[in-house]
């Protein structure tokens, strides 16, 4: 009996026609399933390579018990990362890492990444080798979408659907058609994948992408650094992708080598692979990007924007989207030997414990501070408002995060512009959002 058969609900394996190529997303369902191939809107069951969980994860415990199980299906497979609240800021906080630690303990979990050997739980898994190419995994957190750039089909899921993968390592889902995004040309000077990103998104929009799975193609993305892959399929969460994906390569491997925790397993795209949609662009006059409040493909060229010198009263480098060393180098660039504008707070987050001490090394953290900009530990920070960094309702911040709807850093009335490092780290200095082309 298949993986498609051994639950009810589970449709019977459709093949396509001679000729009907398959999708990086199909070929690693379709593996994942047992089937030698699938189709979009079909019900596939799935074995799970990596289960992943963060502060949401506690809210699984309770229905993995009342579902009769008594222990996780494999221990190997299940990382758990505190990052949300960290340290704890509210006495729930306290709370959720409280149960987290004692399921950790019960199931014998041995990949629990608690608090002083943490980081933002998709960059504990990328920069530990937890999901490799081919891979199905599965995060309590909806930009688990980040993971595809390692050539895997990763997605965001509730704690109950949770629940259910940590008692039997299988999760149900539909197949998704996939949105080929191809980018050609050579990003120029302070342009970064963070530009391209937001420049997708502005076409897309944030429901464009709805049940689908985000393919990146192209010679640009080809000669794209992992972290800066890691950017682009981060933010097809805010496409309302399932998942964002680029089909494994040699920067694949060579980032893996020696940190793969598990047997790769990659595939690649068909050449004759059918699409729902395709959007093609060049990207040699591509300009710095910004999201303006209040929806991430709210998108404007970043040097329009500045133009209006649009005043800000913080600035956030941080989150799973940019906050990865090259990131950090980036920013610090900029901010050497300059101050943070009079009336400005500068929060610099790092993605993970590990990056913080890169940063110790290097000097980057004296940069920072020593203009005045607050350096913390590695957590979500200030990106979902929950633990540090809140804004009032007439406040404005520059973010390298991701989501900029109401309420997301406080008050729903207080203003969010998404854009890259080097933009967040200028406007820090400006006091206003600032083109990082003019210091470049």
């Amino acid at each position: 009996m298949s993986p498609a058969e051994a639950l009810p609900g589970a449709s019977s394996p459709s093949v396509r026609s001679p000729g009907g190529g398959q999708t990086l997303a199909e070929k690693i369902l379709a593996r994942a399933c047992g089937n030698p191939s699938v189709v979009p809107g079909q019900i596939v069951v799935g074995q799970v390579d990596l289960a992943m969980a963060h502060e949401q994860g506690a809210q699984a415990i309770l229905p993995f018990h009342q579902m009769g199980a008594e222990r996780v299906w494999d221990p190997e497979r299940v990382v758990i990362a505190i990052d949300h609240w960290v340290p704890a800021s509210t006495e729930g906080a306290a709370t959720l890492h409280q149960m987290l630690r004692h399921f950790a303990k019960e199931q014998h979990l041995p990949h629990f990444y608690d608090i002083g050997r943490h980081g933002i739980c998709h960059q504990i898994l990328a920069e530990n080798g937890w999901v490799v190419p081919g891979d199905l995994a599965v995060g309590t957190d909806s930009h688990t979408n980040m993971l595809g750039a390692m050539g895997a089909f990763a997605v965001g899921i509730g704690p109950t659907e949770y629940a259910a993968v940590l008692a039997t390592g299988k999760i149900w889902l539909k197949v998704p058609p996939t949105l080929r995004l191809t980018a050609d040309g050579r990003l120029g000077k302070g342009v970064y994948a963070k530009d391209l990103v937001l420049r997708l998104l502005g076409e897309v929009k944030v429901t464009g992408a709805t049940y689908k799975a985000v393919e990146f193609d192209g010679g640009t993305i080809q000669g794209l650094s992992m972290p800066e892959r890691f950017t682009l399929c981060n933010m097809t969460t805010e496409m309302g992708a399932k998942a964002g994906m680029v089909a494994p390569d040699e920067r694949t491997f060579h980032y893996l080598e020696g940190i793969a925790k598990h047997s790769m397993h990659p595939v690649v795209p068909d050449r004759d692979a059918r699409y729902e949609r395709e959007v093609h662009v060049n990207v040699d006059d591509l300009e710095p990007q910004v999201a303006c409040p209040y929806s991430p493909d709210n998108v404007r060229p970043l040097a329009e924007v500045a133009r209006e010198h649009v005043r800000i009263d913080q600035a956030f480098l941080g989150s799973c989207t940019n906050a990865r060393m090259e990131d950090l180098r980036e920013a610090a660039a900029i901010f050497r030997g300059e101050k943070v504008a009079p009336g400005v707070r500068f929060i610099v987050s790092p993605a993970s414990t590990r990056i913080y001490q890169e940063c110790l090394k290097e000097g980057l953290v004296g940069v920072f501070t020593d203009g005045g900009a607050v350096f913390t530990n590695s957590s979500c920070s200030a990106c979902f408002g929950g633990n540090m960094g809140l804004l009032s309702p007439t406040e404005v911040c520059a973010s390298s995060s991701n989501r900029n709807f109401p309420g997301r850093m406080g008050a729903k009335e207080a203003q969010i512009y998404l854009m890259s490092p080097a933009a967040v780290a200028l406007s820090a200095i400006r006091g206003e959002v600032a083109d990082p082309r003019e210091v470049l």
